[in-house]
């Protein structure tokens, strides 16, 4: 990429709105959020029992995980458990 090319991309940059607050904290948040979803799956598969516990109370084996419960979230993981 050249010089010119390089100041053209930064001056379209330079002219977009700021991204909205709740893409910054959702992108913020989306790794220990797959990381809650990996280990809460793991578990499940390893166990009958492990499942039914998480999928009788998704909200609170997220927030064991360290990760705050949201409705797409909670979506997601029965989806993936079911």
């Amino acid at each position: 990429m050249s010089e010119t090319d390089e100041q053209q991309v930064a001056e379209l940059i330079a002219v977009l709105r700021p991204v909205p607050a709740g893409w910054v904290r959702a992108a913020q948040e989306l790794p220990s959020a797959r990381r809650a979803l990996d280990t809460l799956i793991a578990r499940a598969q390893a166990s009958a029992g492990q499942r039914q516990a998480i999928l009788e109370d998704i909200e609170a084996s997220l927030r064991a995980e360290g990760v705050e419960p949201s409705r797409a979230l909670v979506g997601q993981l029965k989806q993936l458990l079911d």
